[in-house]
């Protein structure tokens, strides 16, 4: 999706990025301000409409109290926090930040976009249906990703990005019903089948059951796919639009090494002990 005067510089770094781009989820487990930054409990904001959640941290700030939006979540805020910052570092052409940057933002921007970081009923705790925050982000994915169309058109310039991500987070927020009802009424239907053994990353492992997270991917009709790409498609327009603000600058490809302790294992992020 990117132009040409950016695609050198990313395919250079795409490793790098894919490394560095859990390392919002890892510092959950040292800095205790971290979680909030990747989900939003809209049924706390009492909102009117989707359109009335402020698109300012001073203006949210102002109307719900600090202390409020650290509990029930600031993802909205922390990605314009993001923006701003990877602006900068590609007014500075600072590489090692804008690819640390991107790939961060990039994990705020997916983490916004799944329905289920858009609730307080984050892993199903609320409506006995504990686990399935993994199953829909991550078993459906790992199962069926090789079967979705990633192709997506050239980035555009978004004037406002924010009121992009806040419609993305709506959106994703009306799905929350359709993700809560349909694993309910299969699991009505597949109760002996819901769990057993299947294969990940080459090791044989407990949970949902291959032919429950079937059934449940071909009910949810797509929608994991479209809210993947999605994001897929907000991440890249809104590396592009920091681009375009920093006033287009000429992105330097030097030889720099990450210092990072990811390793292939640690991509595999237990689930359901902590929120992300």
């Amino acid at each position: 999706m990117l132009p040409v005067e950016m695609m050198p510089f990313y395919k250079a770094h795409h490793q790098a990025i894919i490394d560095l781009s859990v390392a919002p989820d890892k510092r959950r487990y040292t800095d205790p301000k971290e979680a909030p930054r990747h989900y939003m409990d809209w049924e706390h904001y009492q909102l009117t409409t989707p359109d009335s959640l402020p698109l300012h941290w001073n203006t949210a700030k102002a109307k719900f109290g600090e202390e409020a939006m650290q509990k029930n979540g600031v993802v909205l805020w922390h990605i314009g926090l993001m923006a701003h910052r990877l602006t900068q570092a590609f007014a500075s052409q600072d590489a090692q930040a804008i690819v640390r940057l991107s790939a961060e933002i990039g994990h705020y921007i997916g983490d916004a976009h799944v329905p289920l970081h858009n609730t307080e009923n984050y892993n199903g705790q609320l409506s006995n249906q504990h686990g399935i925050h993994g199953l829909w982000e991550t078993n459906l994915p790992e199962l069926f990703s090789k079967q979705y169309n990633f192709y997506q058109g050239p980035a555009v310039y978004l004037p406002t990005p924010l009121k992009t991500i806040r419609s993305g987070m709506a959106h994703a927020r009306s799905a929350v019903d359709s993700v809560l009802t349909i694993e309910a009424a299969l699991t009505a239907k597949m109760q002996e089948d819901k769990f057993g053994l299947y294969t990940r990353n080459g090791k044989t492992v407990s949970g949902y059951s291959e032919k429950f997270s079937k059934a449940y991917h071909k009910k949810l009709n797509g929608m994991v796919e479209r809210q993947l790409l999605t994001s897929i498609r907000t991440t890249a327009n809104i590396w592009y639009t920091c681009w375009v603000n920093a006033g287009q600058p000429i992105l330097p490809i030097k030889d720099f090494r990450f210092h990072t302790t990811t390793t292939k294992d640690s991509l595999v992020l237990k689930e359901h002990k902590k929120r992300h």
